[in-house]
């Protein structure tokens, strides 16, 4: 019997668990009713009486061993579960999940900010559910001028007042005009919409930055010099610049820029369609009666208005050609751009 005490008493101080289940199964096999040591107190009956004291002893010294071991592994299981809790971050997803990179549109928008943030201009924002004040009249669209036929709106109610998502964000110029005194210098960028088929070179939604300068003695000059600096920081230090005379409802004189065609250096590709110049945005004075709209003295302030599309900025310096993949958010699209980040 002794030699099994002993066996049985090597076996427990070599046991190792790794998971409570384990230790149970530890546990019914040495301490349950049917277990070895339960077994060795059975065979306890049968020693002979000057054994008993001896054997007595070593059982209750197995027993015990027993019991320390077990005690032992639950709580180095126990430890070792603190452990790795205190090492989960329960801000993590359930799956690792790819990183993306930054939306092409982002990376220009910023550019545009940077450059023009150079010059002193601040960014204002505005809401894209406006009233039709702040989208047509106050930018000298009378009520039944043609002029607001130049871009299809989309109404969101008609009384008592035109309520309706802004076709531009020279909404937010106007609201800027009517809370600030000049001067102003701002650039406003923002999601604006029209109600256009969907095609790869049109979209019933996308983003323009806008900028306006409000001071005295504003000039055309002004104008012209801020959006040269413009070009040739977003396309290179070699672009040109041309104005052509157009016409816009809240700006007089008002104009079309064309930059020199940065694919071919202008001398005439498919992208300019052979002709060295590509439009990039219009631009123009601010109407004295937009000025007088919005509570400022036309005869002591002139200004300066312009305005882009980002996503025509993005096609110079990218190349897309498919307006639409800029907003189905296809992983391999925007994985293209890792680069440019």
């Amino acid at each position: 019997m002794l030699d099994k005490i002993n066996s049985l008493m090597a076996d427990i101080q070599a046991l190792a668990a790794s998971t409570p289940e384990e230790v149970e199964a530890i546990r019914i096999k040495y301490l349950s009713k049917k277990g070895a040591i339960s077994a060795l107190m059975n065979d306890f009956r049968s020693v002979a009486a000057d054994q008993k004291r001896e054997m007595g002893q070593r059982l209750n010294e197995l027993k015990t061993a027993a019991n320390e071991k077990l005690a032992a592994l639950r709580e180095a299981i126990a430890q070792g579960a603190e452990a790795a809790a205190a090492d989960i971050d329960l801000t993590r997803t359930a799956t690792p999940m790819p990183l993306g990179t930054r939306h092409p549109l982002s990376l220009v928008k910023n550019e545009i900010f940077q450059i023009f943030g150079a010059m002193g201009f601040t960014i204002a924002e505005g809401p894209e559910i406006e009233d039709d004040w702040h989208v047509f009249s106050s930018l000298n669209f009378p009520p039944d001028h043609p002029a607001r036929d130049m871009q299809d709106t989309f109404f969101i109610s008609r009384s008592p007042q035109d309520i309706l998502l802004r076709t531009h964000t020279s909404s937010v110029q106007t609201r800027t005009m009517e809370s600030q005194k000049p001067p102003v210098r701002i650039i406003c960028p923002g999601r604006v919409y029209r109600n256009e088929a969907i095609s790869a070179r049109a979209h019933c939604f996308f983003h323009q930055v806008e900028g306006l300068y409000i001071d005295r003695n504003v000039s055309f000059a002004d104008l012209k010099q801020c959006l040269l600096y413009f070009a040739r920081e977003m396309f290179g230090p070699e672009t040109k610049i041309r104005l052509r005379p157009s016409y816009f409802p809240f700006t007089e004189p008002s104009a079309e820029m064309d930059i020199s065609c940065h694919i071919c250096g202008g001398k005439g590709c498919a992208f300019c369609k052979g002709t060295g110049w590509v439009e990039i945005l219009g631009c123009g004075m601010v109407d004295p009666n937009v000025l007088e709209a919005c509570g400022i003295d036309s005869k002591e302030f002139t200004g300066y208005a312009f305005g882009m599309g980002i996503e025509r900025i993005t096609n110079l310096k990218y190349r897309v050609k498919d307006l639409r993949l800029f907003s189905e958010n296809d992983v391999r699209f925007l994985h293209e751009f890792d680069a440019a980040k």
